[in-house]
């Protein structure tokens, strides 16, 4: 028989052997969701069960932006010819939702046939890992990068750039890639400027970093909304989300609101209405 000394001691172990253990390995199946995660460590797709977005019919302000990436999407999804694509521009307009969000709903529409995988920036080394594995698959899939930037002395950009149009290979025919970035040229303006000083032809080495841009054949430009648009994107999520407030009682708290922020934005306009469900006790099926 066991004491509870022995039992200690053995429960201890196999806490020991379960930390020590390597972590499940990722998968390289496409079908197993809709939405992955790059695990660059494993070099494999950490599925995601419910990706985290909002229905295409809340994002306001951004029409003209939805309707290009909507058909751009949807004729890759469908095997046609699509572009890479590049959303820039102001902070909190909406550029990673729309992305999710045009991907649902064309996923829809094309019974699932579409794959959503995130890479995170750190990880775009081994961003031509990432392609081998899709290249093996016969689904159909856009691979996502938010908040890409590069910063000075940053040399992976040379490797997206092959992957993206320039390598031997090539990008892969199921595969497309979206970007979301704050920087037209996804570099700070420093960065631009210490290449001209700097460089023995200062040209060309500004063109080598801005050509990288040239690799999205599709540009999505996001600015600063206006009022009434920041009152239409507030209207939108409480029309949906069943907040029953008169529309002028709305815009008075919602002003209100962009003092304490200093700012208007799509985000801005959802973490209002989050405020205010909250207080009103309405609950948000994220």
């Amino acid at each position: 028989m066991i004491d509870a000394a022995q039992m200690d001691v053995l429960n201890r172990i196999a806490s020991a052997l379960e930390r020590l253990a390597p972590a499940t390995a990722a998968t390289s199946d496409l079908n197993a969701a809709d939405g992955f995660i790059w695990n660059a460590e494993h070099m494999g797709l950490d599925p995601v069960a419910a990706i985290n977005r909002v229905d295409i019919n809340l994002l306001q302000g951004v029409q003209l932006q939805r309707d290009i990436l909507y058909d751009n999407t949807l004729r890759f999804a469908t095997g046609l010819p699509a572009n890479n694509a590049l959303l820039w521009g102001a902070r909190g307009m909406g550029k990673s939702s729309l992305v999710k969000a045009v991907h649902a709903q064309v996923n829809d529409e094309t019974n699932g046939n579409l794959a959503l995988v995130e890479i995170h920036r750190e990880d775009l080394e081994t961003l031509p890992k990432l392609l081998s594995l899709v290249r093996q698959s016969s689904r159909y899939c856009v691979v996502y990068c938010d908040d890409l930037s590069f910063d000075y002395e940053d040399t992976s950009y040379k490797s997206l750039k092959a992957v993206l149009e320039g390598g031997i290979e090539g990008r892969p025919k199921n595969v497309l890639f979206y970007a979301t970035s704050n920087r037209r040229h996804l570099m700070s303006r420093d960065m631009i400027e210490n290449e001209r000083s700097t460089a023995i032809h200062a040209s060309e080495a500004v063109e080598e970093k801005v050509s990288l841009s040239d690799r999205f054949g599709v540009w999505l430009g996001f600015h600063a909304c206006d009022q009434d648009t920041y009152f239409a994107m507030i209207e939108g999520y409480c029309s949906a989300l069943g907040i029953n407030l008169t529309k002028d009682e709305l815009r008075v708290r919602a002003k209100e609101w962009t003092v304490t922020r200093g700012s208007r934005s799509g985000r801005v306009a959802w973490q209002f209405v989050q405020n205010l469900a909250g207080e009103l006790g309405v609950p948000i099926d994220q």
